[in-house]
C-alpha cells in the first residue's frame, strides 16, 4: 500500500487520504489485486472460476 498509494502524491487532508485508503483495500486489493494463497488469482477470478468448476459437478 504504501509504494502503490501512500508515497504517490501529497495528501491535502487525512479525511482524503482515509477515503482513498478505503478505497484502495476495497476495490483494488480485495477484489482485484492477486493473491498467493488462491494461485496468484485476484479474489474475483478466483469467485468465477469457483462458482463455475461447481456448478458444472
Amino acid at each position: 500500500m504504501r509504494t502503490e498509494l501512500l508515497n504517490t502524491r501529497k495528501w491535502r487532508t487525512r479525511i482524503e487520504l482515509s477515503t482513498k485508503i478505503f478505497d484502495w483495500i476495497e476495490v483494488f486489493y480485495n477484489r482485484t489485486r492477486r493473491h498467493s494463497s488462491l494461485g496468484m488469482l485476484a479474489p474475483v477470478a478466483y469467485e468465477k472460476l469457483y462458482a463455475h468448476n461447481t456448478s458444472a459437478a
